[in-house]
This record gives C-alpha cells, structure tokens and sequence, in this order.
C-alpha cells in the first residue's frame, strides 16, 4: 500500500517572519512544538518523543523564510519526507504555515490530529 499525499494550512497571526522561521527551522524552535527535544549535526537531526521514541531525519531541501523538507531516514525519499513551508498572505496580513506530510490511507485522520494538535501548540508557544 503506498503512501498518499497530505497537504495542510494554518493561518497564524504572526506578526514576525522571523520568530516564525525560527519555529519551523531551528532545533530549539522545533522543541517547542514538533518534538520534545531535537538534536541537530548539520544537516541530519534526531527528532525525540517522550522518553522511548526516537526518528532521524535528513534535511533535504530549505530555503530560508520559506521552506524545509526533511526527510526520514528510515523511509524511502519519495514518501518519507515532510514539508514545512512558511508564507504571507497580502489579503489577511497573516503568515500561513503549509504542512506537506505523507501517511497510509488509513491514518490520514490521526496525521490530521497530530498536526493540528502540534499547530495549536506552536501559536500558544509562539503567541500566534
């Protein structure tokens, strides 16, 4: 069964490019949402959840102030990546956060609720 293609976007109230840049790109910024501890050498990083769960991950592709792309290194690169991208929106003077993420049909509603749940943090973290 192959992996499908999920794309979100959450308008946040972020009144900084950069505070939101740091969120999405950096380890300290990502601890405060994503992961509960993020260790960066470079391009790879160690993403920790709680006290047993641990990916890594590669950074494939970024472009400062608008996207990066990991990409897990225990998938295949195709469809074992996910995508933050950052941009601004003239018509609503917000930043919008798109989440390009990739899981099995059956759990596109979990992948949903963890995204939505980790975005919500990252406003109440970010004060978006």
């Amino acid at each position: 069964m192959d992996k499908q293609k999920i794309h979100l976007e959450y308008g946040l109230n972020a009144t900084s490019k950069t505070i939101l840049w740091n969120a999405i790109s950096t380890p300290m910024g990502l601890e405060g949402w994503f992961a509960d501890r993020v260790d960066s050498d470079g391009r790879q990083v160690t993403f920790h959840w709680g006290k047993t769960e641990t990916r890594q991950a590669e950074v494939g592709a970024m472009r400062a102030y608008s996207f990066i792309r990991f990409h897990w290194l225990d998938e295949g690169i195709s469809r074992g990546q996910f995508e933050l991208k950052m941009s601004y929106s003239e018509l609503t003077t917000d930043f919008v956060l798109e989440v390009t993420d990739y899981c099995y049909p059956d759990d596109v509603d979990d992948l949903c609720e963890i995204w939505d749940k980790s975005v919500k943090t990252l406003r109440q973290t970010c004060g978006f």
